[in-house]
């Protein structure tokens, strides 16, 4: 009974997901660029500013920059080398991926919470369907 119910609903979730799934608007690709420099800005501005907000950066030009975030400002950043001290200003725009390392302890909670609750749900699932 478990199983058809949970399988009934995976598969009504999926047919809905399709159903109402918004189609895609094309855009312009100055209007891609805007949007993705706007998600870097808000990428930057997450990971905060000091020695603790540490990033790698690769830029339209094909360079790639390693430090972190010493400064954010309205159309750029300046990423510092935490070797040499040397800074680098880079335009929002300017970037076409960006890593950060910095999860704070919050996140990392809820990453394993979310693994140890995932795990229980398999092991319950494979318990209940040998019961059965």
């Amino acid at each position: 009974m478990f199983r058809r119910t949970l399988t009934i609903t995976l598969i009504a979730s999926l047919i809905l997901s399709l159903a109402l799934a918004p189609s895609a608007l094309a855009k312009s690709k100055a209007e891609k660029e805007a949007e993705f420099a706007a998600k870097v800005k808000a990428g930057i501005a997450k990971l905060g500013v000091g020695p603790e907000a540490k990033l790698t950066v690769k830029l339209r030009d094909k360079t790639k920059l390693t430090g972190y975030v010493s400064q954010i400002g309205e159309d750029s950043f300046v990423i510092a080398d935490a070797g040499t001290g040397a800074t680098t200003e880079v335009a929002y725009p300017n970037v076409t991926q960006v890593k950060g390392n910095n999860l704070s302890l919050g996140a990392a909670i809820a990453i394993g919470v979310a693994a140890a609750g995932a795990t229980l749900l398999i092991l319950f699932l494979i318990a209940k369907s040998k019961g059965a």
